[in-house]
């Protein structure tokens, strides 16, 4: 894709006026629009449109959001997935983050709050890769460039917020970080941010690098997260 091509957007939902109308905003911002209104339209749309990002009803008739980001994760497609659900219990968010969502917005919205996200999201997904092209902390190793982290040699599947989250922890570490600084930094938000999705993210992010040695991210309690060394085994 050329730099001056328009980002495209796959948006999947049965509900043909809420597509109408996020189509229509997402035009209006110079976005290339792919629309789908069943699940599996969606997943091969995924599949075979190589879209920037994917705008996801969760509670689809034939196939669930939750069952294509899965899909679309173990099948390599880092596209990032922005969830759109009337489901708003934390249980309900924790599936979607670990289905692979990048963000989670419930219904009903804003068409401007939906915009904001779609544009934070895709900032964070191509950011710029300026400066060192590997990062490195302890037995942890994050390539920018190739957007693969690695730890112990086994390479850890990351969404690309998941990524930045890291990489955001790995350019300052030993430092304490705050919720603030974490959504400020990596959500880039024009509005107040959910501090839960902080949370939620670190949570995730702490599971997946845990799984192939000791503890990096630690909590700071009152403070925020620090990525160092354990000090006990």
């Amino acid at each position: 894709m050329t730099s001056d091509a328009p980002l495209r957007i796959l948006v999947v939902d049965d509900e043909p006026s809420l597509v109408d109308a996020v189509a229509t905003a997402l035009r209006y911002e110079g976005f290339h629009v792919i629309e789908a209104r069943t699940g599996r339209e969606g997943l091969l749309a995924a599949q075979n449109d190589t879209p920037d990002l994917i705008i996801l009803d969760v509670m689809l008739p034939d196939l669930d959001g939750f069952a294509i980001s899965s899909r679309i994760r173990q099948e390599g497609i880092p596209t990032p997935v922005l969830f759109l659900t009337a489901r708003d219990s934390l249980d309900d968010k924790a599936a979607g983050f670990a289905a692979g969502a990048d963000d989670y917005l419930t219904k009903p919205f804003s068409l401007a709050e939906l915009v904001m996200r779609v544009k934070a999201i895709l900032r964070r997904s191509g950011g710029s890769t300026a400066g060192e092209a590997t990062l490195r902390f302890a037995d942890l190793e994050l390539d920018i460039d190739g957007h693969v982290v690695r730890r112990g040699g086994h390479v850890i599947d990351l969404t690309a917020t998941e990524f930045n989250v890291l990489r955001y922890f790995m350019e300052n570490p030993s430092r304490v970080l705050s919720k603030a600084q974490i959504l400020d930094h990596v959500w880039h938000y024009d509005f107040d941010g959910d501090s839960n999705i902080c949370e939620t993210y670190v949570s995730y992010l702490r599971k997946k690098l845990n799984e192939y040695g000791p503890p990096l991210i630690h909590t700071v309690r009152l403070v925020g997260y620090v990525l160092r060394e354990s000090t006990n085994g």
